[in-house]
């Protein structure tokens, strides 16, 4: 298969998803996959079976939810236009405004939905400034308990999402109790709280069993219907980007450029300034891995391997799948992606090419 492409492995997805079928049943709590993390819809199918739904940011993610993804669909925005209310309000079972303003802009449009309010409990586990929703002057909720239960009669449910990468049961805790003394009150008027995403709980040795107790034991206190919206914990580890050394150079250190580009296909890496991820990463042989965008800075990162890279070599890039696929563009002009996917028993399928028509399409 010619490379660049991602590769999404149903074997490795599957682990994640058993895991959120565990937590759901033994907890009581509903799942939602977080479409702004990621929204490749040809394994939605796979994913609902121990799923219940998708959870949007926009109006394109609630309407390819409704559209591809069987079970609840969750609306939220951080703030609508009033020319996609209507289709948001008609592609959603749930709608979650951001703001005591928006709720009362919409408030009659919107009369006959179940809906909910983004509360911002002020504290969260980010470790960047760029994506902590708790930073000086947020915008992403309302933090006024007593400006939030005055208008407690027109929602239903609440929504915090303040975990991010959060993979401490014990940080979570604290958070949680913060959540409950502060907003306790508030929350006993409600039917469903969502506690959002950001919670690695399908990684290696989380202790799932102490995460379900206290879900459940949090909805029994306030009777309610708990979500959480996992979109990492879903897909962590389950695809990776393929991609073929074109070239070698040497200057100070070893060269290799790739066919594929670091800013056009796995963005949040260098958003965030983080390498990406080869397994094996050991042997006497160090290079530095580039992409093949004229951006001085488009470099993969530094791996060791057995052997002196070569044009014509295969590598394979780790963890491709959340906030990846999501974020490719068309930068430099440099072939996108295509997306392919291994089944169960082993066979791998292209579901997606994009071509030189695709790129013009997205231009004008």
């Amino acid at each position: 298969m010619q490379t660049p492409y991602y590769l999404i492995d149903k074997s490795r997805l599957l682990p994640n998803l058993e895991k959120i079928a565990w937590l759901r049943a033994e907890s009581g709590v509903k799942c939602l996959l977080a479409l702004k993390c990621f929204a490749t819809w040809s394994v939605f199918d796979f994913m609902a079976e121990y799923m219940d739904g998708s959870t949007s940011s926009s109006l394109y993610e609630v309407r390819l939810g409704r559209e591809k993804f069987p079970g609840e669909t969750h609306a939220y925005s951080v703030a609508y236009a009033d020319h996609e209310i209507d289709q948001v309000l008609e592609c959603s079972d749930k709608i979650i405004f951001n703001s005591i303003g928006q709720l009362t802009k919409f408030r009659e449009k919107s009369r006959d939905h179940i809906r909910g309010l983004r509360v911002n409990p002020g504290v969260s586990t980010s470790g960047f400034d760029l994506a902590d929703p708790a930073r000086p002057f947020s915008r992403l909720g309302e933090h006024d308990p007593a400006a939030i239960e005055a208008v407690s009669d027109q929602i239903s449910g609440l929504m915090f999402h303040n975990n991010c990468e959060n993979d401490s049961f014990e940080r979570f805790d604290e958070m949680l109790t913060l959540i409950e003394h502060r907003f306790g009150n508030v929350i006993h008027k409600m039917e469903w709280v969502s506690l959002g995403g950001g919670i690695h709980f399908t990684g290696q040795d989380y202790p799932l069993e102490r995460l379900a107790a206290r879900l459940k034991a949090f909805a029994e206190t306030f009777g309610i219907q708990v979500y959480l919206e996992p979109g990492e914990a879903a897909i962590t580890g389950a695809a990776t980007l393929e991609v073929t050394v074109l070239d070698t150079m040497h200057n100070g250190k070893n060269l290799a450029i790739v066919d594929s580009s670091i800013e056009a296909h796995m963005l949040d890496l260098l958003i965030y300034r983080e390498p990406a991820k080869i397994s094996p990463d050991s042997g006497k042989e160090e290079w530095m891995i580039c992409g093949k965008s004229c951006l001085a800075g488009d470099i993969f990162g530094e791996f060791r391997f057995d052997a002196p890279l070569k044009a014509g070599d295969r590598l394979s890039f780790q963890d491709a799948a959340g906030y990846t696929m999501v974020k490719k563009n068309w930068f430099n002009g440099v072939k996108m992606p295509s997306i392919a996917i291994r089944e169960l028993d082993g066979r791998t399928r292209m579901v997606r090419d994009f071509n030189y028509d695709d790129f013009a399409a997205a231009l004008s």
